[in-house]
């Protein structure tokens, strides 16, 4: 099954995902009925599915079947889902909008909304353990998101944000490198291991691995980069959540320590780094490389 993204990414896959999400959470027994509304709430909220998209297109450039990836990119957006329900909180970075609705603490409460990420957690090592084959494929997808969304990549990353916007702004002025760690942990993580999720599903060669590994470690930081500009000069409506709340947070991002053109600029070199990752596939390679024009000019 091919396709080819289309400026606004691909519907076909978008709604090929949005379709297969609910059936992974079907919680009909068991599981309380408030709980189930939430994470329905949080899982299933509008939204771009960039991430398992990455995962499904990195199956089909390197041969592989749509089908066979679907349990795999099903797992790294409930992940995103989970951490999106966790940084919402509180106790994190506070958030009350998220895809353009109240987020799962303000529509349900503050426990529940822990719990929800709980769930969402486990569930998606399930998914992979119990839906990928063989079983050492599935072992290996367990371990690769497993490392993506541990104490090294996205908590990591996490902990280290909520820590650095505590800092001095003179101190954290200049610093990139320490911004870009953070960065290619928190986002970026994530973007690699999709991007590898889908390679392994299609048994894809070690170059291959390593080459659509880089291309998702780019193409996050170039991510996460845009995302600074438009908490800067986005939209609200557009973007789906508040907008100016880092800079009232005293959180550090991009255009505070850049600026706000050498920080389009940056997003513009690491889709390009992104992109000459990919020549190892040549026109397979297409649909990704489209992906990463639209992440560079997302709700711009």
């Amino acid at each position: 099954m091919k396709t080819t993204v289309q400026p606004e990414l691909s519907k076909e896959l978008r709604e090929l995902i949005d379709a297969a999400l609910p059936r992974y959470i079907d919680f009909s027994v068991g599981c309380p009925a408030r709980l189930r509304e939430a994470i329905k709430y949080s899982l299933l909220s509008p939204g771009k599915r960039l991430r398992p998209q990455l995962v499904l297109l990195a199956t089909e450039a390197c041969g592989g079947d749509f089908q066979e990836a679907m349990p795999a990119a099903v797992a790294v957006e409930m992940i995103h889902a989970y951490s999106l329900v966790h940084d919402d909180l509180p106790a994190m970075d506070d958030d009350d909008l998220r895809r353009g609705r109240p987020t799962c603490h303000k529509q349900f409460d503050e426990a529940t909304a822990i719990l929800v990420g709980d769930a969402l957690l486990s569930r998606a090592f399930e998914v992979l353990a119990s839906d990928i084959q063989p079983p050492q494929r599935a072992a290996q997808c367990c371990a690769e998101l497993a490392r993506a969304a541990g104490a090294t990549a996205l908590v990591g990353g996490q902990a280290d944000d909520l820590e650095y916007q505590h800092k001095d702004t003179e101190i954290r002025r200049g610093a990139i490198e320490q911004l870009e760690s953070i960065h290619r942990r928190k986002t970026a993580a994530l973007f690699r291991a999709s991007l590898c999720l889908g390679a392994l599903v299609a048994d894809a060669t070690e170059e291959q691995v390593k080459a659509l590994g880089a291309f998702g470690g780019y193409l996050g930081l170039a991510f996460q980069v845009v995302d600074d500009l438009l908490d800067v000069a986005g939209n609200e409506a557009a973007v789906g959540k508040r907008v100016g709340k880092d800079q009232r947070a005293g959180k550090p991002t991009c255009p505070e320590v850049l600026g706000v053109d050498v920080s389009r600029l940056r997003a513009e070199k690491l889709v390009d780094s992104a992109c000459r990752e990919l020549e190892c596939f040549g026109d397979a390679s297409a649909p990704l490389r489209e992906l990463a024009q639209f992440v560079l000019r997302r709700n711009f």
